[in-house]
């Protein structure tokens, strides 16, 4: 039997990176998986992959839509029955530029995914659990909601608020037998950490990334198998007494 064998989860931001990541982990150790996601063409070709492994559902949705919201809710309890675990991990890093240069639409579109999403997931899948009486919610932060990141502040914005959301959340649920954390993740191998490789320096992003992977103390760029690890286990039973938290998955950056 796997870790979460049995288990239903829905990860947003399923077609890609840190969500993919997880939706095979996931899959492998028993879980039924719904993934959702913007682009219909990578989340068609997500779950094609990912079915090899397990039983998988796709919805298109904008999380920031709270009709979409709810569209991809549904989905998941009309084909599977419940939700167990809820990897809310849709998001965006925005345009990299200073706080004086950036533009009020650009703050806009960055709060729109990775607060409004986040905070839509949890209204709607929380009333799910609820009525079940457990289960598992997991918020993406990052380590730049936890400090500050120079030329990201819409982005490290949306991240802190993720903290207060998940902490407020933990607290109103955790008599009805639901657990919310948040993970914290420093730089990791994904389409995001190139968008800002080549935001800081169109020219040398590889340069940006051993500068990057430098301020690491274990010397690399997380994988995203080892985020996917993380979720995991705050899915699972393992972990039933913890709630509330900002899990840090940065390879030590934390410590200094």
């Amino acid at each position: 039997m796997g870790r979460v064998d049995g288990k239903v989860a829905v990860i947003t931001g399923g077609a890609a990176g840190l969500g993919k990541a997880t939706a095979e982990r996931l899959l492998k150790e028993g879980a039924k998986v719904v993934i959702v996601d913007l682009f219909e063409e990578s989340l068609e070709k997500a779950k094609k992959e990912l079915s090899s492994f397990g039983e998988v559902l796709s919805v298109q949705a904008d999380v920031s839509k709270e009709e979409d919201t709810e569209k991809y809710v549904k989905a998941a309890v009309d084909t599977f029955g419940r939700i167990d675990i809820f990897f809310n991990n849709a998001g965006i890093v925005g345009k990299i530029s200073k706080a004086v240069d950036l533009m009020a639409e650009d703050f806009d579109k960055v709060i729109a995914v990775n607060v409004r999403g986040v905070y839509l997931g949890m209204k709607h899948v929380l009333k799910v659990m609820e009525k079940q009486g457990s289960g598992s919610v997991i918020n993406t932060s990052s380590i730049d909601g936890l400090g500050g990141g120079p030329l990201r502040l819409a982005y490290c914005a949306s991240k802190h608020a993720v903290v207060g959301m998940t902490k407020t959340a933990a607290l109103e649920v955790a008599d009805k037998g639901i657990r919310v954390n948040s993970i914290h993740p420093s730089y990791a191998k994904t389409d995001m950490m190139n968008t800002v490789e080549i935001g800081v320096n169109a020219e040398n992003p590889e340069e940006v990334r051993k500068q990057l992977a430098a301020t690491i103390p274990l010397g690399r760029y997380g994988e995203p198998e080892d985020i996917a690890n993380l979720v995991l286990f705050l899915g699972s039973d393992e972990s039933a007494f913890i709630t509330g938290t900002q899990q840090r998955i940065d390879g030590g950056m934390g410590a200094r």
